[in-house]
């Protein structure tokens, strides 16, 4: 970013500049400067010291500088001036900046200062970036969270970007794949740390309890309100509302979220009071969101509310090369809880366990090593102790297999047959989607 009053001096640097593969932007003005830092990550700001005619004091510099260290104490800052003396850089040196440049500058020495002083913004960012994703994965108080998967490097590397800040999340995948583990990472990283995490499977409340639960309500207000009830959104006040299962909120219910998502006000149900609350939202769903707002089932206002940012969590059998680490860590944790003397897993079982594709993902394995441990008889689990041999086969035969696997199978072939879209699989199967739905809950996708 280069900021001066002078066109032909803007001019001059971006002819300099944009040849060399540098992308500038120019503003004229301190307060055009301040306001374009609010909209646009910079790694290097080139500021002139004067903006009023005759002026030559560099004080307007100085003050911007200032104002620019309130804002980002580490973000480069090189001055110029065609006024310049050594006690005016001295001075720009105290209030921050990292050099000093006289007009009518030097070409290889501005491109040196500004070739230098963006690498170092890039490496310091990074360097935060992967502290705060090691932080992520070992730091004390953080939920505990295995991916070392090349298919995870995204995931955590959006986690350690948009943790810290403000803005909504939605976060997609599969059920079980670790949607909520990912919003409490989230939450323990941003500025509301210290305040409540709320969560609240949104889609599972009955609509005619949803606006108590996430709105709240007075006494009176229906036939069994017999107190005050405060709802999700004032308990999470200043903190962060999970909304888990966001799909399948109904359409009605979608509107009233939205006008306090767009305003951050809201009246308890019977109230004529209205409320602010200042709330971080993150949102998950194994729905294919875009799809069920494509077809009318979801606003597309809405959606555009809840994914400032998408992160999307990869399916356990995309993420083979965590299998071995999770069940690991479960193992550990499992045999602490039920004291049983269980050292690891035959190589047959984890032969076995690598190459199963997991429909109910890191969940599913969760549980199965939790089943292993409490059924092992030896030091060892073995195959027979994982019980999922028979899951893999590719012809399944029915006659030994419960009502709630057939349902279960069946509802996932017409899952893979619609492409995932949760109406057409509803229509399909003669269900109403919040029918579906809640069949998906319960057998993993």
């Amino acid at each position: 970013m280069v900021a001066d009053d002078q066109p032909h001096i803007l001019e001059a640097v971006e002819l300099l500049l944009r040849p060399q593969g540098i992308d500038v932007d120019c503003v004229r003005s301190p307060q055009l400067l301040m306001e374009a830092l609010g909209e646009r990550d910079y790694d290097v700001l080139l500021i002139d010291l004067n903006y009023t005619r005759d002026t030559t004091s560099g004080q307007e510099g100085l003050d911007l500088l200032a104002r620019i260290q309130e804002f980002d104490a580490r973000l480069p800052v090189i001055v110029m001036t065609a006024w310049g003396n050594i006690n005016l850089a001295v001075e720009s040196i105290k209030r921050g900046a990292r050099d000093f440049i006289q007009k009518p500058w030097e070409n290889d020495r501005l491109l040196s200062l500004i070739r230098v002083h963006a690498e170092l913004r890039q490496a310091l960012r990074r360097a935060r970036q992967l502290e705060l994703e090691n932080r992520l994965l070992r730091a004390e108080g953080m939920p505990e969270f295995v991916a070392s998967a090349p298919a995870m490097r995204p995931v955590l590397e959006l986690i350690a970007q948009v943790g810290p800040s403000d803005a909504n999340v939605l976060i997609t995948g599969e059920h079980g794949t670790g949607k909520e583990i990912v919003a409490k990472l989230l939450h323990a990283a941003s500025p509301r740390a210290r305040m409540p995490l709320v969560a609240v499977n949104a889609g599972g409340l009955p609509e005619g309890t949803f606006e108590s639960e996430i709105f709240g309500h007075v006494k009176g207000a229906f036939t069994d309100a017999r107190n005050d009830r405060i709802g999700r959104f004032e308990l999470a006040n200043g903190g962060t509302l999970f909304l888990d299962e966001i799909a399948n909120v109904p359409l009605r219910q979608q509107a009233k979220l939205l006008r306090v998502l767009e305003t951050g006000e809201l009246e308890r149900v019977g109230s004529s009071q209205t409320r602010r609350v200042d709330v971080r939202i993150l949102s998950a769903t194994n729905a294919l969101i875009a799809e069920e707002a494509k077809a009318g089932n979801f606003r597309e206002d809405l959606l555009f509310r809840l994914n400032t940012v998408e992160i999307h969590l990869p399916a356990l059998r995309d993420r083979r090369e965590d299998i071995s680490l999770l069940a690991q860590h479960f193992l550990g944790r499992t045999r602490a809880r039920y004291r049983k003397q269980v050292n690891g897993f035959s190589p047959a079982a984890m032969q076995q366990m690598m190459q199963y594709d997991w429909p109910g993902n890191v969940r599913e394995l969760e549980h199965t090593v939790e089943r292993a441990v409490l059924l092992c008889r030896g030091e060892e689990i073995e195959p027979a102790d994982l019980g999922i041999a028979a899951a893999r086969s590719s012809t399944p035969s029915f006659e030994n297999m419960s009502i709630d696997e057939v349902e279960a199978l069946l509802i996932r072939k017409v899952m893979r047959r619609c492409d995932g879209n949760i109406s057409q699989a509803a229509e399909s199967l003669g269900l109403s989607r919040a029918a579906l739905y809640r069949r998906i809950e319960k057998y993993g996708r």
